[in-house]
């Protein structure tokens, strides 16, 4: 079993930055490719930002793209999210999942590939 915390969320005014950050403790000797979702209240989850073990491949979704930065520090297991130029739509829990990939290079971007999932951090975006 892996567990996996979130940090970093908080009130943030539109336009302001935050840095999520996700912590994998327990089983981590295997390698995860991780990512970060969220889910606004009356929303479903949707897919934020995706990279590989290896570091090396990203992905992200269109609104976040250019405002958001996925990063890792592998030998840690922890992934980061750096947030910036926020909009009060990037309101939502923000939650850390992590998956044992195929390859080092794989990411992944539905929830549903994902076995492992944090408790999530609440971003709040508002003047």
């Amino acid at each position: 079993q892996v567990q996996l915390v979130e940090t970093g969320g908080g009130l943030v005014q539109p336009g302001g930055s935050l840095r999520l950050s996700c912590a994998a403790s327990g089983r981590t000797n295997s390698i995860y490719a991780m990512s970060w979702f969220r889910q606004a209240p009356g929303k479903e989850r949707e897919f934020v930002a995706a990279i590989s073990w290896s570091g090396h491949n990203t992905n992200y979704a269109d609104s976040v793209k250019g405002r958001s930065t996925i990063s890792r520090v592998s030998a840690e297991n922890t992934v980061y999210l750096q947030m910036n130029s926020l909009l009060p739509e990037d309101t939502a829990v923000y939650y850390c999942a992590a998956k044992v990939p195929l390859y080092f290079g794989s990411y992944y971007t539905e929830g549903s590939d994902y076995d492992y999932w944090g408790q999530g951090t609440q971003v709040t975006v508002s003047p």
